[in-house]
């Protein structure tokens, strides 16, 4: 038994934070504009590094000097090259990657909340308005959910075998969440520009979930 993710979205449908565990297989970086910043700093996209040229009157291509290992070897762009051999062509039967691997994290996030609004809007048309949708499970993983009065979703994503694991984003929320994110004057409360990746609160969190007995 162990415990994979933590998603938490706004009343904007937004998701504001992510943390993970023992996830097997890492997500892919969010696309530039995909996500909102101070979610995550592992799925969040770096901005690249401007490239200085340094380059000089005193440093062409003809007169270059390649430091490799401390040996110094002249390049010079008139030497013959060795021509590169042709690409050689793909296999049609190369096996292509599974689908579920190519998805980006914004995708990720969002497809995760889909499947909560759609499972929490179908149990309340079928059983009515006093059923809740708490938890689901399939053959590979179980998904918890709470539901704050305030509209924040505090999702998890765990071990099929895991018993209900609502309590705990409960605790997550009366505890950490209050503490460092609701009552601190310096996190943005209901914002749609950033999450709430504040330090405190990750670190309270990760304490949190590791001293379950549920987590390996």
């Amino acid at each position: 038994m162990t415990i994979y993710s933590l998603y938490i979205y706004d009343r904007h449908c937004n998701c504001v934070y992510y943390q993970d565990w023992h996830r097997t297989r890492r997500p892919r970086v969010a696309v530039e504009g995909g996500m909102l910043p101070a979610v995550s700093a592992a799925v969040y996209p770096q901005k690249e590094e401007p490239v200085v040229d340094n380059t000089s009157r005193f440093s062409t291509p003809r007169n270059t000097l390649a430091s490799s290992s401390g040996i110094l070897v002249a390049l010079n762009e008139d030497a013959p090259r060795t021509p590169l051999p042709p690409p050689r062509p793909s296999s049609p039967f190369t096996p292509a990657p599974p689908s579920n691997a190519m998805l980006t994290f914004d995708e990720e996030s969002k497809l995760v909340y889909g499947v909560v609004l759609s499972l929490r809007n179908m149990i309340k048309k079928l059983s009515g308005r006093d059923e809740q949708f708490v938890n689901y499970r399939t053959s590979s993983y179980k998904l918890h959910l709470h539901e704050t009065l305030s509209g924040y979703k505090f999702v998890m994503l765990s071990d099929p075998s895991v018993d209900s694991l609502r309590f705990v984003l409960r605790q997550i929320y009366s505890g950490p969440f209050l503490e460092y994110v609701v009552r601190n004057p310096l996190a943005p409360m209901d914002s749609r520009e950033q999450g709430i990746d504040n330090e405190y609160f990750r670190t309270s969190t990760d304490r949190m979930i590791r001293g379950l007995t549920v987590f390996e």
